[in-house]
């Protein structure tokens, strides 16, 4: 049994790798109770700021999993930050005993940061990374991907940049600008219902947003961007293996 988010679909190849048909949390987490039982467990999510999107944090909290073997696989673009051991702390406080934590070095869809044409080029040799996690996690491996010194540098800047912050700044991230159409299409990609529709265009709601960036990344007119400067306002990303629809599907919060 395979959990995963996403927001471009990086962390969904990931899991389609491991298992044919994973389980989408943003569709999960709307039953009641969260308990589970197979012989392996696993989650495969993104990391925002070096930890595991809000949503799977809450998943994580309010889940039961009953299992022999419960693992993580976190996707990262840049600097994991020391990502598995903050999974593995955050497991801990969940009361999960987990057994298997790795990451996989992908193309990095943060548009502050990074211009998506040139993340496309790049080959970061993600077959290879899966190839040896496949095998780890078939011999049922015990083991934590290890954090170095720079990793817990890389974090702590971020925490120290973050301090200087309003505590809610990411919730004010996105803009949608006149060249919306009102297509509905980043309604339907937001995991945490944060987008409707409104007056015939689309209207960001604060205070539950995953800053996953799917809307913006998946508009058609590139009418969603970012309150702060981005590398390159006129690329997107979506993960080459995976249709916009499988977004949709995994999102999608409202009927469609």
């Amino acid at each position: 049994m395979v959990f995963y988010f996403t927001g471009t679909g990086n962390s969904l190849y990931i899991a389609k790798q491991i298992e044919k048909d994973p389980v989408s949390i943003p569709q999960v987490m709307r039953k009641d109770p969260l308990e589970f039982s197979a012989e392996s467990i696993g989650v495969v999510a993104p990391v925002y700021g070096h930890e595991v999107p809000p949503m799977v944090k809450e998943f994580l909290r309010r889940g039961r999993f009953h299992t022999d073997y419960f693992y993580m696989i976190l996707t990262y673009g840049n600097r994991h930050g020391g990502a598995a051991k903050l999974a593995r702390q955050l497991c801990k406080e969940c009361g999960i005993s987990v057994h298997y934590i790795n990451v996989v070095l992908m193309a990095d869809n943060w548009l502050p940061s990074f211009d998506m044409e040139e993340q496309k080029k790049l080959d970061k040799k993600v077959e290879e990374q899966m190839e040896g996690i496949c095998r780890d996690l078939k011999e049922r491996r015990h083991w934590i991907s290890p954090v170095t010194g720079a990793d817990r540098a890389a974090h702590l800047e971020f925490l120290e940049r973050m301090s200087r912050m309003p505590e809610d700044a990411w919730q004010h991230l996105l803009r949608v600008t006149d060249a919306c159409v009102g297509c509905g299409i980043c309604q339907k990609v937001c995991p945490s219902g944060s987008i409707h529709m409104g007056n015939g265009r689309a209207v960001h709601v604060p205070g539950n947003c995953q800053t996953c960036l799917a809307c913006a990344h998946s508009c058609p007119q590139k009418a969603i961007g970012l309150t702060i400067p981005e590398k390159n306002p006129n690329a997107r990303y979506r993960n080459e293996h995976i249709r916009l629809q499988e977004i949709i599907e995994a999102n999608c919060q409202t009927s469609r």
